[in-house]
């Protein structure tokens, strides 16, 4: 592992490496806080991928690349008077502080859940802070990741179950009218034995009215399942990460073995495209 010195040293070189690219590099020169921010996404999602391959070489390198991009607009604003690299860091620091006084103040707390609990109460009286619990939640969030946050913040000041295993009635209870909205959207659309699309031009304002209500209900019971997720101590993001992985794999098999076999998928049944399925679950994809 590296010194103290070695770390600053090194972090003072990506400074001096920033410097050089925004005078020397049209290509950095001309970027703007703007044109960084969809290129910043993909770079957290490409070490959110790191995180869930458990890739040192991967986290180390797309830890960088987050790295970078905090300087960089940091080194924007610099240029433009606002503020640099330091104010950045001094934000963070005084957040730091001021969310942890059983480290740094007096306070105790005697565990982790104390901890969360009184973190989501100091938020709220931080000075330009959020003032309201669910303030802190991101509006652009990726949905599951927005209920999951959301069922958390909550949680840390006491509005939660008593008990973990309420929450399956309400699973049901969000199943079971979700189930009943479809019935009325397929019962408008005529097609019960199909697959309903959505409302396009045309659609009758019954089938209009059924199919959002449905929409609504479905989004209730994913709601409750992520917090069934959450009370069990399961995050529903890496949990359907994985799933979606695994259909990826499985898929891919059978795509692969029917082009293997001359076939096309668009001619094969259900049952014969089964069958290869089984397969690449029995060969553990």
């Amino acid at each position: 592992m590296h010194t103290r010195d070695e770390k600053l040293a090194a972090f003072g070189r990506l400074l001096d490496i920033m410097d050089k690219l925004r005078e020397k590099c049209p290509w950095n020169r001309a970027q703007t806080i703007d044109t960084l921010r969809p290129m910043t996404v993909e770079e957290v999602y490409e070490l959110s991928d790191a995180v869930l391959k458990h890739s040192e070489e991967d986290l180390k390198k797309e830890l960088g690349d987050v790295m970078l991009h905090i300087v960089f607009y940091s080194r924007i604003a610099q240029e433009e008077g606002r503020y640099d690299i330091a104010d950045v860091l001094e934000k963070v620091c005084e957040k730091m502080e001021f969310r942890h006084p059983h480290v740094f103040s007096d306070m105790e707390a005697a565990d982790a859940e104390a901890v969360s609990e009184n973190w989501e109460m100091m938020k709220t009286k931080e000075k330009g802070g959020n003032r309201r619990i669910l303030s802190g939640v991101p509006e652009s969030m990726p949905s599951v990741l927005k209920a999951f946050a959301m069922q958390d913040k909550a949680r840390g000041v006491g509005f939660d179950w008593e008990e973990r295993g309420q929450v399956w009635d309400k699973v049901s209870e969000e199943l079971g009218e979700f189930h009943a909205e479809l019935e009325a959207m397929a019962a408008e659309d005529g097609h019960a034995d199909k697959a309903v699309c959505a409302p396009a031009e045309g659609s009758g304002e019954g089938f209009r009215a059924a199919y959002d209500r449905a929409e609504l209900e479905l989004g209730d019971f994913l709601f409750a399942v992520i917090n069934a997720a959450r009370l069990y101590g399961l995050n529903p993001d890496t949990a359907l990460n994985r799933s979606c992985d695994k259909f990826r794999r499985r898929f891919t098999y059978l795509e692969e073995q029917t082009i293997r076999k001359g076939r096309d998928l668009h001619g094969m049944s259900l049952a014969e495209m089964d069958e290869i399925w089984d397969e690449a679950k029995a060969k553990g994809l």
